[in-house]
């Protein structure tokens, strides 16, 4: 059994306009700490594509735990996307990483319809990313400094 599965935690996907100031905070605070403090990335983390995405938040005792951002086609990828994939240090380990990629995927599907998923995804959670079905459509690229590679997960076109 997960630990998550053993621990509460509050899912919530909002479009950018409907998050209220402490989520906004709350997010912006939790890709900062990993992407830029903890992985020692200097980048513009606000890109313009938050105000066209829904937010997927995971809370646990009040504190924004893990989060991902539903990116509809044609402003990433032309498929749908999932970015901006990242979880708290406090929980890692305990599936909440597992956890969010699924719900992040039945959100995209529940969004944009049983899709074509592409995601940008750091080299080192490839295998980690096939579990859910992605698989490698390209050729390992840098971005900011870390290996990336292109992933697509095959849906069923409308």
């Amino acid at each position: 059994m997960n630990l998550y599965l053993a621990m509460e935690f509050i899912e919530l996907c909002k479009p950018f306009d409907a998050l209220k100031p402490k989520e906004l905070y709350d997010v912006l605070k939790l890709r900062s700490e990993i992407f830029v403090v903890e992985q020692q990335c200097v980048y513009l983390d606000a890109d313009g594509k938050d105000l066209s995405c829904q937010h997927l938040m995971l809370y646990h005792q009040k504190e924004l735990v893990a989060y991902a951002r539903i990116v509809p086609p044609g402003i990433s990828f032309k498929e749908a996307s999932i970015g901006r994939i990242v979880s708290s240090k406090r929980v890692r380990g305990t599936g909440f990483g597992k956890e969010l990629v699924r719900l992040a995927i039945d959100n995209c599907i529940r969004l944009h319809g049983n899709r074509d998923i592409k995601i940008g995804a750091q080299l080192y959670l490839k295998a980690f990313y096939e579990s859910f079905g992605f698989k490698v459509t390209g050729e390992v690229y840098d971005e900011d400094g870390i290996d990336h590679i292109h992933m697509l997960r095959s849906g069923i076109s409308i």
